[in-house]
């Protein structure tokens, strides 16, 4: 059977196979819950700009914007990916270059929606988790970060859900228009963001 979204972005069946097996033997099984994206992060500008025109080719609709100094497409599928015995995941989140930490590049995260208990959820498996990220007030996901730099992410909302209370509208094709790979500064002086 043809996975054309596969051939793209790698075996993102496998993926969610092991990231929830990893998170099977900390003692979480996400199975009871709704999926929200899969994100995969790639090396360079003009990588970023390619994968978003193929993925473009089975979605209906994106949502491009500027997050941490750098556009981020959140890409809503045609037809939602499955994994887990047939779990849909609706959108791809396609991140470009990295901004200023070590990342995986490929299929980097899975994102969890646990609802409004969450925050339970997090209290209950703080052992398992690492920690929280603070993007903004609709968006504080709880993470588990893997040893391979893999993580995967609980949410209170699905990132579609987010997006669209931030304003998206999800009916067609939106890019940034101007922005252009910026200098990135770190401990040994500026340095061009990778091309």
């Amino acid at each position: 059977m043809a996975d054309p979204v596969g051939d793209i972005i790698g075996d993102y069946r496998g993926f969610a196979a092991m990231q929830h097996e990893r998170l099977l033997a900390r003692g979480i099984d996400i199975r009871p819950y709704p999926l929200s994206h899969l994100a995969v992060r790639v090396p360079d500008w003009d990588q970023y700009v390619h994968l978003c025109k193929l993925l473009e080719r089975h979605a209906t609709a994106n949502h491009e914007d500027v997050w941490n100094g750098r556009p981020i497409s959140k890409i809503l599928l045609a037809d939602p990916l499955r994994v887990l015995d047939g779990t849909p995941v609706p959108l791809i989140e396609l991140i470009p270059p990295v901004h200023q930490r070590v990342y995986r590049m490929g299929l980097e995260h899975l994102g969890v929606v646990v609802g409004e208990d969450v925050d339970a959820f997090s209290r209950e498996h703080r052992a398992a988790l690492t920690g929280q990220q603070f993007q903004n007030a609709d968006n504080e996901p709880y993470y588990t970060l893997f040893e391979d730099f893999t993580h995967v992410k609980f949410y209170r909302r699905s990132l579609y859900e987010v997006c669209v209370l931030e304003g998206a509208s999800f009916d067609g094709f939106v890019h940034v228009d101007d922005w252009v790979p910026q200098r990135l500064v770190t401990a040994t002086g500026p340095n061009p963001l990778p091309r």
